[in-house]
């Protein structure tokens, strides 16, 4: 599966389970990291839990495997399905970390058109 059919996958999901402020960030040729950052905003702790359950247990159907997990219960989670980095955050994490501005010079789409 193409990084691009995986965001549209992950974006999908996402809208189905209320994520907010959704942004793509396409990061190829910029970092050997991943192809694509996908950045949302959960409105809880339980929100951003639930998001996450939903993306993993869905991208799994679709045979693809979360390959790590981080900061789940801290108003933030990271989840890596190795090209598509999607990253959920409570808007104070987000507004702090500002991951948006550190790619500044990428372009920034809401919608992706795949």
């Amino acid at each position: 599966m193409t990084s691009e059919t995986k965001v549209q996958r992950i974006l999908r999901i996402l809208e189905d389970a209320k994520a907010e402020r959704i942004l793509v960030l396409d990061v190829r040729g910029k970092t050997f990291l991943a192809d694509f950052f996908i950045v949302c905003t959960g409105n809880s702790d339980l929100h951003i839990r639930s998001i996450s359950e939903r993306l993993i247990e869905q991208m799994k159907k679709e045979k693809i495997k979360v390959a790590h997990i981080e900061g789940e219960g801290s108003g933030w989670a990271l989840l890596d399905f190795g090209d598509v980095v999607c990253h959920v955050m409570r808007e104070e994490q987000r507004q702090f970390y500002d991951i948006e501005s550190l790619w500044k010079s990428l372009p920034i789409r809401e919608e992706y058109p795949f």
